[in-house]
């Protein structure tokens, strides 16, 4: 493995990330991502409930996105300690650069919403009115530009991977001899 991609405490020796993903961005933003556009979709469908359903399922999509925007933190000082350390060059410099402005963006957005949840909820005990649903809405649009953008530096310009695989190391539909009964379908895994 490159030197590069070892998370090693410079000050103990110790490792502190597992050698196969050189920060813990990866694991956050699935969070970010899975609690938000739950949020989302649960907001959305409460709008079609009947008011009984509505509540609960409200209840439910204010818990996603307060924990969503919490990880969300996590998942920012993440990012930006990745985009300080991977190593990369001047393309993957650029994607990365707007991944994380779109990235920003979405946070600030989120953050918005919650406090707007916050303040509107909780505090004034009033529901969350169809502007606030068309916000989440444009908050969902920007939570996909940015995981794709997110993806597009991993997928397209190789950051934050160990390799790249040999594309030349074999053919699907090619006859494989199988060497163990565990390999399926003409191709060895």
């Amino acid at each position: 493995m490159p030197r590069a991609m070892r998370s090693i405490d410079v000050q103990t020796g110790r490792r502190t990330m597992p050698e196969i993903i050189p920060n813990w961005h990866p694991i956050f933003v699935n969070f970010t991502v899975g609690l938000l556009a739950t949020a989302v979709m649960l907001y959305l469908v409460a709008l079609v409930l009947p008011e009984r359903w509505a509540e609960r399922t409200r209840l439910v999509a204010r818990w996603n996105l307060w924990l969503g925007t919490a990880f969300t933190v996590l998942t920012v000082v993440t990012g930006l300690q990745a985009y300080n350390t991977v190593p990369h060059d001047g393309p993957a410099h650029a994607a990365m650069a707007t991944h994380r402005n779109w990235a920003l963006t979405t946070f600030v957005g989120f953050v918005i919403l919650s406090v707007w949840v916050v303040y509107t909820r909780l505090l004034r005990n009033r529901r969350e009115s169809g502007v606030f649903a068309a916000a989440l809405v444009i908050g969902a649009v920007l939570l996909t530009v940015a995981g794709q953008r997110g993806a597009e530096v991993v997928f397209r310009h190789g950051v934050g991977v160990e390799r790249l695989p040999d594309v030349d190391d074999h053919q699907h539909g090619a006859p494989v001899q199988a060497d163990s009964p565990e390999e399926e379908d003409d191709h060895p895994h």
